[in-house]
């Protein structure tokens, strides 16, 4: 089984609210020397079988299609090491 990871944020010239608060509430919290903030979202897809051309061309229709909105977000695919559990 291998892991895919669809990683999905607002394109750079797209306002982000929330990633403004976190950056704005970051020095009362005493985290300083952080510019900028944005957020966004992950998703992590446990694929059966070897994740191959055509299964990583069918996550990317699945991103595009129904897990990033492609007029604001920009997204990635990656295929993510599973490490074996011990038995």
């Amino acid at each position: 089984m291998a892991r895919v990871v669809v990683d999905v944020m607002l394109k750079p010239e797209i306002l982000d609210p929330q990633g403004q608060a976190v950056q704005r509430a970051l020095p009362r919290l005493g985290f300083d020397g952080i510019s900028d903030v944005r957020q966004g979202k992950r998703f992590e897809l446990e694929v059966e079988g070897p994740v191959d051309e055509a299964a990583l061309a069918r996550i990317h229709d699945l991103a595009e299609s129904f897990l990033a909105n492609t007029v604001i977000e920009d997204f990635t695919v990656k295929i993510e090491e599973v490490a074996e559990a011990v038995k």
